[in-house]
């Protein structure tokens, strides 16, 4: 079947070179309405060629050239229709297609013909393909096939027909805690199972996780994948940021070489903060302002933004966002359970627990409470002021409170017994 969108593309080539007139393309969109053997609607290049308006050489070239400005590889893999496109990035056109041997609609990544000189371009590439075809998991967009024909390099996909979440936070949307916490759940229990068999996503983040109509979230695009056991790889990519600036781990960022599963857990944190505030966690001018903020700037907290948000809810954002990785869930496993008990109205067990062993450390060694100072700009800092232990100043408040409660009713009960 022609795709309307390459007819568009192959007329105006034509015509802005010359090798068709105007009055020739118009005969053969007449042409192209009569089917010829029951084949329907043919692509107009084809009919050109058959009226004798193009050569079939011209036609391949005209086609290349659309190709490599983000049109349609024509039909140049073998055992698939291409039906139209439905996506497109800075590496990458995504095409919705029918897969012949199977009669399936699926999704196929294709390279295009300027990147493929690139062997770094098309070596990330092929290790997308092998990365997801590692991973068999409901929440995972299944790899099918990759390779290469006529000069096109693609990777076939499970075909998800729904949208992104960054569609969604697109049209303004602000996610009920309820509603994120299903989604978030899900992508969790993906990457937890990537985790356990050696990956880590590396690029998490709300254009990643696709939606279907039922609701079922899928996490994609393993493009930036790594295994965590490739040293080769991580000692390659030393001191490079890899990853999006506005859910990039602070690791990521300072181009560590030991990146692991809890880089996936800040960027999820990230995209979490994202979907139940309507904001990013940190915004800035230029992406560099960005990661610059990641690494120095403290959070503000969710629920400041969302008063409808549950604390156990922000607490868990914030640890899953701390700067330090070993502050945040040691593991998805961890995370899952906090996500179970929080939809279930019940406190989270591993952020809570976090909080109190700070808080029993403090009270231990008998360490004064302070605010946290200003910044140097004379204004408080945004978030939850904490002292040099980490604990927040309300805690603060808190325990000195009943402490000084404490106090009082001991001097009430020695004078009570003093009056007897």
């Amino acid at each position: 079947m022609a795709d309307s969108l390459e007819d568009s593309q192959i007329v105006r080539a034509v015509v802005e070179r010359q090798l068709a007139t105007a009055e020739e393309v118009r005969t053969a969109k007449e042409q192209q309405g009569r089917p010829i053997g029951g084949t329907g609607r043919r692509p107009i290049g084809e009919v050109l060629v058959d009226l004798g308006f193009l050569t079939r050489t011209q036609l391949l070239r005209v086609q290349g050239t659309s190709e490599d400005s983000g049109g349609r590889p024509a039909q140049q893999i073998p055992g698939y229709q291409l039906l139209n496109k439905c996506g497109a990035g800075a590496m990458a056109v995504v095409y919705r297609a029918r897969q012949i041997s199977l009669d399936r609609i699926v999704a196929i990544k294709v390279l295009p013909r300027r990147l493929s000189k690139n062997t770094e371009f098309v070596e990330r590439f092929y290790r997308e393909g092998r990365a997801a075809a590692r991973l068999n998991h409901n929440n995972i967009v299944q790899a099918i096939d990759v390779g290469e024909a006529n000069g096109f390099h693609f990777f076939v996909m499970e075909y998800v027909e729904g949208c992104t979440v960054y569609d969604e936070l697109a049209n303004s949307k602000v996610y009920s805690e309820a509603e994120a916490l299903e989604i978030i759940r899900q992508i969790a229990d993906a990457l937890h199972h990537a985790h356990e068999r050696g990956f880590i996503h590396r690029d998490v983040k709300p254009k990643n996780i696709m939606l279907t109509k039922e609701r079922v979230a899928k996490l994609a695009d393993m493009g930036l994948a790594r295994e965590t056991t490739d040293l080769g790889a991580a000692m390659a990519e030393a001191g490079r940021a890899y990853g999006t600036p506005y859910y990039i781990s602070p690791e990521q960022i300072r181009g560590e070489v030991d990146i692991d599963l809890r880089a996936d857990l800040y960027s999820l944190g990230g995209t979490f903060y994202h979907m139940v505030t309507g904001r990013v966690p940190f915004e800035g001018p230029t992406p560099s302002a960005v990661m610059h903020k990641h690494l120095k700037e403290p959070l503000t907290p969710p629920d400041h933004l969302n008063t409808n948000l549950s604390s156990g809810c922000g607490v868990m954002i914030e640890m899953l966002m701390a700067k330090d990785r070993e502050e945040r869930y040691p593991s998805a496993r961890e995370l899952l359970i906090d996500l179970d008990r929080l939809a279930r109205h019940e406190p989270p067990l591993y952020a809570q627990s976090h909080v109190d062993e700070e808080t029993l450390e403090t009270l231990s060694t008998g360490q004064a409470i302070q605010a946290e100072p200003p910044s140097n700009d004379g204004r408080q800092r945004t978030g939850t002021p904490v002292n040099a232990t980490g604990v927040s100043s309300t805690a603060a408040v808190i325990l000195a409170t009943a402490a000084g409660l404490s106090v009082v009713l001991n001097l009430i009960l020695l004078i009570l017994l003093a009056t007897r």
